[in-house]
């Protein structure tokens, strides 16, 4: 599993945007929205949602951190 950055665009709450994230991330989020029935831009969307003043990309990369801690 390689580690670069890969740049997706994704639809959140009707406008565009595009998310950089290392490989391994988008990896763990899809594994996270297969689990929880969900498609990864409806994940995207919800972690945006909640995410406050944080940069989208970091709030992700801590989503996807957290969930893995709690799996633990």
């Amino acid at each position: 599993m390689g580690s670069g950055i890969v740049k997706r665009s994704v639809s959140i709450a009707g406008h565009r945007t595009s998310i950089s994230l290392e490989e391994p991330f988008w990896q763990i989020l899809r594994e996270i929205a297969e689990r929880e029935k969900l498609s990864i831009q409806s994940l995207i969307g919800r972690i945006d949602a909640e995410r406050g003043e944080q940069n989208l990309s970091s709030a992700i990369r801590v989503f996807v951190l957290m969930d893995l801690r709690n799996r633990g």
